[in-house]
């Protein structure tokens, strides 16, 4: 086991999630998911803010997870190449769009689909995500609607 258990979670489970957000936000010129701490955040929000139906959705999801990665690689997903970690979870982000899609009110979301979404909040919540992978200025900044903008910049960060 590596680190603490959160809430509900165990350490590994927590590594888990910390390894299955760093393969959607890995490090590249800025640190990734797990060096924001993304794992531990999904644990808790899991644990504090999910009602208990879609907290069972969401921790059977980690079982699936494991279960997909064996079936294709024949390794669980914290044993699995990055690779192949990536193409398991492209897969998985499909059939969340598809299950969004067809899914009926009040059924709980596709638990992939409530990992990625805590991944992203995890992330660009953080402090690495406010200040490394975003342009932030502190609170009070200069108004400004209409800044020019070139692609490849960086969004600015939202101020809470």
């Amino acid at each position: 086991a590596r680190g603490e258990g959160v809430g509900l979670f165990t350490a590994d489970e927590v590594a888990l999630l910390d390894e299955m957000a760093d393969t959607l936000l890995p490090e590249t010129d800025t640190p990734g998911a797990k060096a924001a701490g993304v794992g531990p955040f999904m644990a808790l929000m899991v644990t504090d803010c999910y009602w208990p139906d879609d907290q069972r959705v969401f921790r059977g999801g980690l079982v699936e997870l494991d279960r997909r990665a064996e079936a294709a690689y024949g390794a669980t997903f914290m044993a699995a190449t990055g690779a192949e970690r990536l193409a398991l979870l492209e897969e998985l982000d499909a059939e969340q769009h598809a299950a969004r899609r067809s899914r009926a009110d009040g059924e709980p979301a596709h638990w992939f689909r409530m990992m990625k979404e805590l991944a992203l909040l995890g992330y660009f919540t953080s402090d690495i995500g406010y200040k490394q992978a975003m342009r932030y200025t502190e609170t009070p900044g200069r108004y400004d609607p209409c800044l020019p903008y070139e692609p490849g910049e960086r969004a600015w960060a939202p101020h809470a």
